[in-house]
């Protein structure tokens, strides 16, 4: 038997995948069939991780927000298999459920609960940190859903080290719920959005670090090349742009090099140096198509040697 590739989610009871998978995708460019299929392989890969939030998918024509926690709540209820995984989802940005006041992150909670299909979300991020709302009034309602068995464990996605340092602080001082994960961007070329005053306080407090973007909307993956064309819906906005970067290039070429080495997908290579990183437990990537996932589940069997990570770390720097 090999080892259990589970990952401690900083000083929560939850054990991750070291993969997170993203689920901004269901619904949107996804439909509910791809969706499943997506969600089968990767929990036949050993994946427990997923990640979402109420307002997944609101930006879409005719959509509303929800749906992707929707899809998730079919599957689950359809594998019958709750207890088998981690559901992670995030509050404030749902157009009906906006902001961090106390009233709204309870309601929005039962809301992502009913969608859901459970009577628990496993990890309860707030999405966007709203500074007009005190930390206290914040970490009350969350403590009062954790108090309550609506929620096991919570976390901070976009959040300055200073709010996330006092929002701890008051947890201490009070002795109530504490963040236990923090979801920043964070990936190869992006790496001055956690790196410094945020890591350091993850890092000093146990905060595990679960990292959204983590392939650069796919630029990491290796199939924007000079030249080419992508078929995505995200492709000219976010991955396009970094091939205008001597560091783009740098960090694409040590990629192409480490990745032969490995014989393995770029993507892999990129997740598992993220995976490597100081805090980080899980990445976070999405695959709309089952053809995508095997790039990104590599990341749990992929070691790097030390010297692959030091060029990686020298050429994105």
């Amino acid at each position: 038997m090999t080892a259990s590739p589970l990952r401690k989610l900083g000083s929560s009871d939850l054990e991750v995948f070291p993969l997170s998978l993203g689920g901004n995708v269901f619904g949107w460019t996804a439909d509910e069939s791809q969706s499943f299929a997506v969600l089968d392989a990767y929990a036949a890969a050993g994946g427990n991780f997923l990640d979402t939030a109420d307002s997944y998918s609101a930006w879409v024509d005719g959509n509303s927000g929800g749906e992707s926690e929707t899809v998730i709540g079919k599957w689950v209820a359809a594998r019958g298999n709750r207890d088998d995984v981690v559901i992670a989802t995030k509050v404030s940005q749902h157009p009906d459920f906006p902001g961090l006041t106390a009233t709204n992150i309870k309601a929005a909670a039962d809301a992502s609960l009913q969608r859901l299909g459970t009577d628990h979300i496993d990890l309860y991020y707030t999405h966007f940190d709203k500074t007009e709302v005190p930390v206290e009034e914040i970490i009350g309602a969350l403590d009062e859903l954790v108090k309550a068995g609506k929620v096991r464990a919570i976390g901070a996605s976009n959040i300055s080290a200073a709010r996330l340092a006092e929002s701890l602080a008051f947890s201490d001082r009070e002795g109530l719920a504490r963040y236990v994960a923090l979801q920043p961007q964070y990936n190869l070329v992006s790496r001055d959005t956690y790196e410094g005053e945020l890591q350091a306080v993850a890092a000093r407090e146990g905060l595990a670090a679960v990292p959204y973007y983590a392939l650069a909307s796919g630029f990491l993956t290796g199939k924007y090349r000079p030249g080419a064309t992508v078929d995505s819906p995200r492709a000219a906005a976010g991955a396009g742009k970094h091939l205008e970067t001597e560091r783009g290039q740098k960090v694409l070429a040590a990629l192409d090099d480490i990745a032969e080495a490995h014989t393995v997908p770029v993507a892999t290579v990129a997740l598992a140096w993220l995976a490597s990183r100081p805090t980080v437990a899980a990445p976070i990537a999405s695959a709309r198509t089952v053809a995508q996932l095997p790039a990104l589940l590599g990341v749990a069997e992929l070691v790097l040697t030390e010297e692959e990570t030091a060029r990686l770390t020298e050429a994105s720097a």
